[in-house]
């Protein structure tokens, strides 16, 4: 099958690529470094002859939430309606569990404009919602660092390797619609300041972590609030394994 993905170069996008490969399928790669462009549609067209399948794991630029809700919405229209022209049949998006549990977040604001635009479009699609992924503590880590030092909220996950989410993907891509799909998830719920640690200590990576609600992810974050459905699919890497890799 051709399969495009809108993405590819990032995290996930790679991964995903690489598994619809490893599977046989014919790849079409969409990234702005690539000269195709969500936000302008150019070379989108040419990019989606004879596509049947499009999964999408764009990431939006970091900023308010009038500014994330702007940039979903004008890539997610107009690779909807260049879809529709190639006679595009599945639209796949991949999401993040529990957008609706939390209002202040731009980014997750930003989603959720994706999801409305997806489930009222033209195409037969599916809503892939993953919890977040084994890197995400440290990434979250870097983002606060400061001479050695970072904060980081006492977040309660279940996080989900990237290799897993991306395998889901191709798997989802290639099969029929399913609307709003499970969540997915990984096996175990996590400490997300026990997880800054483990990741930055394997990585050779010192720094000392300040455990605190802040501006980011303030106390409406905590408890179950991040964690999958109870009917969500669980993947079966575990925090462990992926960690063993980091070394």
């Amino acid at each position: 099958m051709r399969v495009a993905v809108a993405g590819a170069t990032g995290n996930i996008g790679t991964l995903t690529v690489a598994a619809l490969e490893r599977d046989g399928h014919d790849v079409v790669r969409i990234s702005r470094s690539l000269g195709i462009d969500l936000v302008t549609g150019e070379g989108l067209d040419a990019a989606l002859n004879s596509v049947e399948s499009v999964v999408d794991v764009t990431n939006g630029p970091a900023g308010d939430r009038a500014q994330a809700v702007a940039y979903f919405g004008t890539a997610t229209r107009n690779l909807l309606a260049a879809e529709h022209r190639a006679g595009v049949r599945h639209h796949v998006l991949l999401s993040i569990a529990g957008t609706d549990r939390i209002e202040g977040n731009a980014h997750y604001a930003g989603k959720r404009e994706q999801e409305s635009i997806v489930s009222t479009g033209p195409l037969p699609w599916t809503i892939v919602p993953a919890t977040q992924f084994h890197d995400f503590a440290a990434t979250v880590t870097s983002w606060t660092e400061h001479d050695g030092v970072a904060t980081i909220a006492p977040l309660l996950v279940q996080p989900i390797a990237p290799a897993d989410v991306a395998d889901i993907l191709a798997e989802i891509a290639v099969g029929d619609p399913h609307g709003r799909y499970v969540d997915v998830a990984g096996p175990q719920t996590q400490d997300l300041v026990d997880m800054a640690r483990r990741t930055n200590q394997a990585r050779g990576h010192a720094v000392r972590l300040v455990p605190t609600w802040s501006a980011l992810f303030g106390p409406e974050w905590a408890g179950n609030v991040l964690l999958p459905a109870e009917d969500a699919r669980i993947a079966t890497t575990t925090f462990d394994d992926w960690l063993t890799q980091q070394r």
